[in-house]
C-alpha cells in the first residue's frame, strides 16, 4: 500500500487556491508559538486565519499561559490581522482521556486520544464559525504521527462537514525553518510536548 504524501497533497491544494485567486476560511489549531511560525508562513498567503488555542493537555497551567502568551507576541511581531480563540485551561479533560495510559511513550495511544480531542474540537468550532477548513500545526513536529493526524482529521471532517486540510507542515525544511524563526523572534522553544507524561519523560532523558 502506498503510503500518502500529505506535503504534496498540501501543495496541490494551494496551488489549486493560487490558480483560483479564493481565499478561503481556516480554523487552524495551534499547540504553540515555534510551530505556528513556519505553519503561519505557509498558510497565510492562501487562506483568511483563525487560530484556535485548545490544548488540555499542557501542563502545569504556568506553562498553558506561557505558551498562549509566546503565540499572541508571535503574531504580533509578525504584522498578522489575525484573531486567536484561546479554550479556557482544562486539564481534568486531558486526565481523563489519559487514564490507565499514563505510562506509555510519546505517539501511543495516549497521544492519539489527545490528538484526536483536539481536532475534534477544532472541527466543532470551525463548524460554529463557518470556516471552510480546519487544520492543525501538529504534522510540523518530527515527533508526531503525521499519518494518524491527518488520517483522524479526515474522519473527523466527514462526522462535522468542515474540510480538513491535509499537511506534513515538516516538508520543504519546515520544521528546520520553524526553529529559524524561533531565532528570529527570540521564542519559547519548550523541551516537552506539552503533558505532563511527556515532562516526566523529558526530564528522566
Amino acid at each position: 500500500m502506498n503510503k500518502i504524501n500529505y506535503g504534496k497533497l498540501l501543495d496541490d491544494k494551494l496551488n489549486q487556491l493560487k490558480k483560483s485567486g479564493d481565499k478561503p476560511s481556516l480554523l487552524l489549531h495551534v499547540c504553540c508559538a515555534p510551530c505556528s511560525s513556519h505553519t503561519l508562513c505557509v498558510l497565510e498567503e492562501y487562506f483568511n486565519i483563525t487560530l484556535y488555542f485548545c490544548n488540555p493537555n499542557i501542563s502545569p497551567e504556568s506553562e498553558f499561559i506561557y505558551r498562549l502568551d509566546e503565540l499572541k507576541r508571535l503574531v504580533h511581531e509578525m504584522n498578522l490581522d489575525i484573531e486567536i480563540i484561546e479554550e479556557e485551561y482544562n486539564p481534568e479533560i486531558f486526565y481523563q482521556l489519559a487514564k490507565g495510559l499514563e505510562t506509555l511513550p510519546e505517539r501511543s495511544e495516549r497521544c492519539q486520544k489527545c490528538i484526536s480531542h483536539r481536532l475534534e474540537m477544532s472541527a466543532q468550532k470551525a463548524k460554529s464559525l463557518n470556516c471552510d477548513y480546519f487544520t492543525t500545526t501538529l504534522t510540523i513536529s518530527p515527533h508526531k504521527d503525521c499519518t494518524f493526524i491527518n488520517q483522524c482529521g479526515a474522519e473527523i471532517s466527514g462526522k462535522y462537514g468542515v474540510d480538513y486540510l491535509f499537511s506534513d507542515f515538516k516538508k520543504h525544511d519546515g520544521y528546520k525553518h520553524s526553529i529559524e524563526l524561533s531565532r528570529k523572534y527570540n521564542l519559547y522553544r519548550q523541551n516537552y510536548c506539552g503533558c505532563i507524561y511527556s515532562k516526566i519523560n523529558s526530564e528522566k532523558r
